[in-house]
């Protein structure tokens, strides 16, 4: 029976009706799979907000705003687009309708002088608040009334269906909108030639093939995937970087603006260009590289039918640049402008597929490819005019940011307009002032002379200089004119019964020590001893070893301490190159040295003979100028090298000790380290200076942390020292706080203090002072200083400040002072620089080099080779050797981040990390630990650092040791560290098989997913081939398989089988019910099923092409 035609025509209706609200689908474009990775990444992340406030002035109808952001929705299909994962495939979902609601806020009743706060307060929450990508609506609007005739227009959308451009669309056409219905009027936008679901579909089509290879093939030869810039940081870069930022804003004024236009004009060059070329310099100049890396955005509105479109079209480009070989600005601009203009004739290339065709070594902490971007913006939109109604477009902050740091550049009427945009994980405040105020003396010094080399356009700022000098105006009046043996006779005139020298039950007064050495004086001088001759002392610690250095002086001599501890061979070479006039020695020790040795004087059995000479001092030769000692350090060629220093130098270093520390008669100083270390210097001469007495550790004694203990104890010691490695094992002694109640300062020095070593310091020895002294031997033991205080939040302990009469300079390549918080080479000027290396003429020459900022004739300073910066106290960071810096697949790791961290696991006692190259070309990080009681697992260490560090700094092997081997001086001798056994399977030599079911169901995933043919435990999924995209595969397939949620950063930050299966079983083992657990359980085997059946199904259809 036939419908009646209503019927029909009803029916026709709902079929139009239906085929009209069906959503449309289609892919998503590069740069939205982009997008969509990172919101899977952080969903809770306002980073890709795109957010606009707009001032309203004037009488706002907003019936007509709220039809004027329909009608740009039923427009723009992007408004109405909403995001869906398919089984692995992305679709934008394009609803044929959608509401955009306008919210309106009434803040009239706020106080009139709290309302501008409190409308920034709301811009900034709305700026921050997030979006479901699968839900929508991607466009909000909030309206907020703060008086009859002010009102502002909050707009937000994501960045998956916007840019900057789109704001711009989208303010100019809602303004058009609102002029038109305000008025009764039609809209006056002509139609849209396309919508952009069918820009993504013709992206897809046309990249590929022949045109993607050749965009591809173009960047491939341009770019190091791996390449890192190392902006020096305020705070330790964290293993996975947030989205936090914050901006600060400099205003250049407009003559400086219009000369720098014209000096891009006369060469030809855009402003962008220049600008551009000026922030490379101070790229250069902050991290010394000169292979540099810049991201800057481009419109990707390159067809004239997309300019009116809101939708995601920008692009970015990775501008590499070289500033090697010093060129003059002039040539960089040249250089910069090259690498623009080509790369943006290849600029098609969406910045999304570049990542996964490079596949840089992925980690959480460092943003792909480049990690700084410059951008130059247009003039901000004018005012937009409306019936009645004044429309001024504003950019709020979000207080986000998305990478290390972005400069943004904009010309206004009143001068260009500088924003360094920033995370503030890395940066402080007053660092990003000071790189604007840098940037600004670049500028500067361009406009005034671009034909100069790029590292001497001038960089700091008067503040800085002034800052720089006030923190080396260390002045102070010490006698220039007298030696040290003279300091300690005064003391024996003054307190000549007081004991000075104690040593394992056995005492001597002042007035004993002092005749003993007079008598040994006597006795040198018969042999020949005077000024400038060098006198070796080869002695366990004793008596006599206190008596042999002051009887050196008294003879006008300088000592040179020979360890006995030293293999043969190396006393052998340090007294060819010393030449003493006479060796002092115990008989005991004679073996030891070498066959032809000098003249030797055993100060132990010979000292019948030497007591016939007289008490009283001999007459004094030696002068403030001549040769205190010399004592030998490491050489790299593996030859030790003898440092010599004067008395002048010594005097000042124990004179300046005297007026910061004031050691008293009552104080008694420990005398623990070898005399062949500098420290030793200063625990002989300032207790025998100052009346304190001084107690002899017993030899070997300074390894032995319970006994140093005992003897703290029984003598009342109040003053000693320690390297940091060996304060560490001395405070894990017990009762530590009762059994050195008299200890009232430590003094540390040699290596880098720890931060953890401190607190726990004062953990352990709360009534203590700890304080932390650098220097090198060359210059007379410490030349800087810093008192430790508990609770204090640095990320290193500072090496604190010039001592008197001593400057501390820090600087570039150059030899031009570098920036406050900016790493360069430490060097040391002032009275305390030694005279150079005994018998080394070039290698003197090369390290004590002429003092360029001296006013002192003759005056020379001495280049340390270690890596420091100022800090905006005054105080001065140590970064370490400047060879222990090392580069592994581009990434700069500095190997002390690393043993710090691994050495607050409660299982470790001691650590050192090296770098080895064990097989030519295989570069990588070995860890060698010493157990604090059981040895840890390799694996518990691995994760333990991963937790905390980026995965390229993790090392690749853990080697236990009972021991580290240290050098006879205390330090750690790195190059008796053994090399790892290769092929074990920490090393990552061997391939293992997956284990338990949780270890089968990654890896059985991962093989799918990655179409390769096994998967080991330690195989680690972007080395495999692995990329956003297939990382987006795995993580769905996870969830579906372990029915619980998983943060997509798992998967980097556990990027091995074994990593992340450790992680998740540890998941399963938190605090859970026990049905969510057996629901897991039951859905890992459900999928393992699937699985099967899925590979079975697969075999099978393998040998069938009939089509059903």
């Amino acid at each position: 029976m036939a419908s009646p035609p209503d019927d029909k025509r009803a029916l026709l209706a709902q079929l139009l009706r239906e085929k009209t609200q069906k959503a449309k689908q289609a892919p998503l474009s590069f740069a939205q799979e982009r997008m969509w990775f990172l919101y899977q990444w952080n969903p809770a992340s306002a980073a890709f907000n795109m957010p606009g406030a707009v001032r309203l002035s004037g009488e706002v109808d907003p019936e007509a705003l709220r039809r004027g952001l329909q009608e740009l929705a039923r427009r723009h299909e992007t408004l109405r687009t909403t995001f869906s994962d398919q089984e692995g495939r992305l679709l934008q979902v394009v609803a044929s309708s959608l509401e955009i609601p306008l919210s309106v806020e009434d803040l009239r009743d706020v106080p009139e002088e709290q309302r501008e706060q409190r409308t920034r307060e709301r811009i900034t929450a709305e700026a921050r608040q997030t979006f479901d990508l699968t839900r929508g609506p991607l466009l909000r609007a909030v309206l907020l009334r703060l008086a009859e005739r002010e009102h502002v227009l909050l707009l937000s959308m994501h960045h998956i269906i916007s840019d900057g451009w789109s704001l711009g669309v989208l303010v100019r056409e809602l303004a058009a909108l609102y002029a038109a219905f305000v008025q009764g009027q039609p809209s006056p936008l002509q139609a849209l030639p396309l919508q952009y679901a069918e820009f993504a579909s013709w992206q897809r089509e046309w990249l590929q093939g022949e045109v993607l290879d050749t965009q591809l093939s173009w960047w491939r030869e341009r770019l190091d995937p791996n390449a890192i810039l190392e902006l020096p940081t305020d705070r330790p870069r964290p293993p996975a970087l947030s989205p936090h930022g914050a901006r600060q804003t400099l205003l250049l004024p407009p003559e400086l603006a219009q000369t720098l236009k014209a000096l891009g004009q006369r060469e030809g060059k855009t402003l962008f260009v220049t600008l551009l070329s000026a922030f490379e310099v101070l790229l250069h100049r902050y991290t010394g590289q000169e292979d540099l890396v810049v991201g800057t955005p481009i419109a990707g509105r390159n067809r004239s039918e997309l300019e009116g479109m809101i939708g995601l079209f920008i692009n970015t480009l990775a501008l590499r640049t070289s500033v090697a070989g010093r060129p003059t600005f002039r040539e960089l601009m040249g250089r910069v402008h090259q690498t623009t203009v080509d790369a943006f004739a290849h600029q098609d290339l969406p910045f999304e597929r570049l990542v996964d065709a490079l596949k840089p070594e992925r980690r959480l902490s460092h943003s792909p490819l480049f990690q700084v971007m410059f951008i130059l913006q247009n003039a901000p939109m004018p005012p937009l005019q409306a019936p009645g109604l004044v429309m001024e477009f504003q950019q709020p902050e979000t207080g986000t940011t998305k990478f290390d740091l972005t400069l943004i550049a904009t010309e206004l009427p009143e001068g260009l307009r500088i924003v360094a945009e920033y995370s503030t994980d890395l940066f402080g405040t007053p660092a990003m002032s000071r790189l604007l105020e840098h940037y600004r003396m670049l500028l500067q010094g361009i406009a005034a002379n671009p034909d100069q080399p790029i590292d001497s356009i001038p960089l700091l700022t008067g503040t800085e200089h002034r800052a720089l000098q006030e923190w080396n105006d260390t002045p102070a009046r010490y006698p220039r004119d007298v030696c040290l043996h003279q300091l300690i006779e005064a003391q024996v005139e003054r307190t000549p019964d007081a004991i000075a020298l104690t040593f394992e039950g056995q005492s001597l007064t002042y007035r004993e020590l002092d005749s003993r050495a007079n008598q040994l004086a006597w006795h040198l001088r018969s042999l020949g001893v005077g000024p400038e001759s060098r006198v070796g002392l080869c002695l366990e610690r004793s008596l006599e070893m206190v008596v042999a250095l002051l009887a050196t002086h008294k003879a006008g001599g300088a000592y040179v301490p020979l360890d006995p501890a030293y293999p043969q061979e190396r006393l052998g070479w340090m007294l060819e190159d010393a030449r003493p006039t006479v060796l002092l020695a115990q008989e005991r020790l004679l073996s030891r040295l070498p066959a032809k040795s000098t003249h030797v004087v055993c100060v132990d059995s010979g000292w019948a003979d030497i007591s016939l000479q007289p008490r009283h001092a001999p007459p004094a030769q030696a002068t403030a100028n001549n040769l205190a000692y010399t004592i030998f350090t490491s050489g790299s060629t593996g030859r030790p090298k003898g440092a010599m220093n004067e008395h002048h130098a010594v005097v000042n270093r124990l004179l300046w000790m005297q007026d910061e520390y004031e050691l008293g008669a009552q104080d008694v100083v420990l005398q623990k380290t070898p005399f062949s270390f500098d420290v030793s210097v200063w625990e002989f001469f300032w207790p025998l200076m100052q009346g304190a007495r001084l107690v002899l550790a017993k030899p070997g004694g300074h390894q032995d942390p319970d006994y140093l203990a005992r003897l703290i104890a029984q003598e009342r010691v109040t003053t000693l020292h320690f390297v940091p490695s060996m304060l560490k094992v001395f405070l894990e002694e017990s009762e530590l706080e009762q059994r050195c109640a008299s200890l009232k300062r430590v003094v540390c020095s040699g290596e880098a203090l720890p931060v953890e070593f401190q607190e726990q310091f004062f953990q352990r020895l709360p009534h203590a002072e700890l304080h932390n002294l650098y220097g090198p031997t060359e210059a007379a033991v410490d030349v800087t200083y810093y008192a430790c205080k508990p609770g204090q939040s640095h990320r290193s302990i500072p090496i604190g400040r010039p001592v008197a009469n001593t400057v501390i300079r820090i600087l570039d390549a150059q030899l031009k002072p570098v920036p406050i918080g900016v790493s360069g080479e430490l060097y040391i000027g002032g009275v305390q620089v030694g005279r150079g290396y005994r018998a080394r003429p070039n290698l003197t020459a090369e390290r004590f080099i002429p003092d360029a900022f001296s006013d002192a004739p003759g005056a020379r300073m001495y280049r340390t080779g270690d890596v420091a910066r100022w800090l905006e106290d005054g105080n001065i960071e140590y970064l370490g050797r400047a060879d222990f810096q090392v580069k592994i697949r581009g990434f700069r790791i500095e190997l002390g981040e690393i043993e710090t961290l691994l050495a607050q696991h409660p299982a470790v006692r001691q650590v050192a990390v090296v770098v080895r190259e064990d097989r030519p070309g295989d570069k990588r990080l070995v860890a060698y630990v010493v157990a604090a009681s059981e040895q840890p697992q390799a694996n518990e260490l691995r994760s333990f650092l991963q937790s905390r560090l980026p995965e390229h700094m993790v090392p690749s092997a853990f080697v236990a040791l009972e021991t580290l081997p240290l050098s006879p001086n205390g330090k750690l001798d790195r190059r008796a560290l053994p090399a790892p056994e290769l092929g074990k399977s920490q090393a990552g030599q061997l391939f293992e098989a997956p284990r338990t079911e949780l270890e089968q169901l990654i890896a059985g995933i991962w093989k799918d997913v990655l179409q390769v043919e096994r998967v080991g435990v330690d195989d680690a999924f972007f080395a495999l081939g692995g990329n956003s995209l297939l990382a987006l595969q795995v993580h769905r397939r996870l969830k579906t398989a372990l029915g619980t949620e998983l943060a997509l950063t798992q998967l980097f930050q556990y990027p091995t089988v074994r990593a992340l299966a450790e992680r998740l079983s540890k998941q399963d083992s938190a605090p859970d019910s026990a049905q969510t657990g057996r629901a897991r359980a039951e859905a890992r085997r459900a999928f393992t099923r699937r699985a099967g059946a899925r590979a079975r199904t697969d075999s099978q259809d393998d040998g069938d092409d009939s089509d059903v």
